[in-house]
């Protein structure tokens, strides 16, 4: 059994603290290897969820943000949309579904941009929807009908405790060979207070407790020597005391009936009519000269070099790619200056993946790994042939090989 465990948003340097409240955690450490593992880009949630289960950067999956990008045909031109069905939304096979076709059972609880997905044996969704599996947990009494009611508007605390509860009743009852579970807690409380801070170090220690109840799990189970963990991050986080609303500074120069930003924090999203690139790029460029914050403006010359997808062949991608300086993100506020203080520290991703505080968790333990190492870093796109490989089955559309384990 492999058992994937994503922490969303759990920065690599925070095991650098020899006090992080993470006794679990430092087991599994102790008992098999740790790595920094770089993202892609953008550093957002699901491109990287998806990065590690295809084996491929965003230019291939599919994924540039928590959903698809869909034009609107109205204002604003494009939205995005996490309810499109998996098989439209993910472009290139998964290491679950090469774990089904295999004949292997596979679950998912609150992964992503996994929406109906055929090969996934057991699920409980993002959104607490009823299934098969939470049938068996409402008979067993493991949840009620009141835990599901408005689940998605429960606090995130509440949820990762229920969708721990998920995990553990799988291990217990049904032992899948690929087990896929996501938790929110740290990236939740990390947007609000920053990371670093007594809040983020608070969610560290709960989620250390939830992995716990799954690592109890397996043993109750009888599965200790037959079953790999791995605990990963999506992606890592950075403090910002500053906030950059682009929109603004395109209206003061009239551009704001023409030119779209969709702010991701550590980046924005710049859309506009291709039709239109010459005149547009020069106005844009000039309009957001001098603005406090901003670092760089990237052009789709540089798309490649990011893995990021050929803006003139995919509908989803942006014409130019807003970067930050440090401490400061961008956001979608309406009105007000174009740079202004937050009124606390704050935190955000989406930042380039060359920043090293972008870099995320990785542990491995457990069967076909050895004990106490620290690997040099690693590319998250790698953990997909590595569990492939750990399950005995195929997943040539990687483009990495496993992680040296053992």
């Amino acid at each position: 059994m492999v058992v994937v465990i994503s922490l969303d948003g759990f920065p690599a340097y925070a095991l650098d603290d020899p006090k992080l409240p993470v006794p679990t955690l430092r087991r599994l450490i102790a008992n098999g290897v740790t790595a920094r593992m770089h993202p892609v880009d953008p550093t957002i949630t699901w491109p990287n969820h998806t990065a590690m289960v295809t084996g491929v950067r965003s230019d291939e999956h599919g994924l540039l943000v928590n959903g698809t990008i869909v034009p609107t045909g109205a204002w604003p031109p494009v939205k995005v949309d996490p309810r499109i069905e998996k098989e439209k939304m993910v472009h290139v096979p998964t290491v679950y579904d090469a774990a089904f076709h295999a004949g292997l059972t596979t679950a998912q609880v609150d992964w992503v941009a996994i929406e109906k997905a055929p090969t996934i044996t057991w699920a409980f969704t993002e959104y607490g929807e009823p299934s098969a599996l939470t049938d068996e947990m409402l008979r067993a009494g493991e949840i009620t009908a009141a835990d599901l009611d408005a689940f998605t508007k429960s606090n995130i605390l509440f949820r990762d405790q229920i969708w721990t509860r998920a995990g553990v009743h799988l291990i217990r009852e049904h032992k899948p060979n690929l087990l896929l579970l996501h938790l929110l807690t740290l990236d939740t409380t990390q947007h609000q207070y920053g990371p670093r801070s007594l809040a983020a170090n608070d969610a560290i220690a709960f989620l250390d407790s939830c992995v716990e109840k799954l690592v109890d799990a397996v043993r109750a189970a009888g599965m200790t020597d037959r079953t790999t963990f791995f605990v990963v991050a999506d992606h890592g986080f950075k403090r910002y005391t500053k906030q950059i609303n682009a929109r603004v500074a395109l209206d003061a120069a009239d551009l704001g009936s023409k030119v779209y930003v969709l702010p991701e924090g550590g980046t924005a999203f710049v859309y506009f009519d291709r039709m239109q690139t010459a005149d547009l790029v020069p106005k844009i460029r000039k309009a957001l000269a001098g603005v406090e914050g901003l670092d760089r403006i990237i052009g789709p010359d540089e798309f490649a070099a990011l893995h990021l997808p050929n803006a003139e062949r995919d509908p989803q991608m942006f014409q130019l790619l807003l970067v930050p300086k440090d401490g400061y993100a961008f956001t979608g506020a309406t009105g007000g200056p174009v740079t202004a203080a937050v009124p606390q520290q704050a935190g955000s991703h989406a930042y380039l993946a060359s920043d090293p505080e972008m870099d995320a968790l990785f542990i491995a333990s457990g069967y076909g790994v050895r004990r106490g190492a620290k690997l040099d870093p690693i590319q998250n796109i790698s953990v997909a042939p590595t569990i492939a490989q750990l399950l005995g089955v195929s997943l040539p559309s990687a483009k990495t090989q496993p992680i040296p384990l053992q």
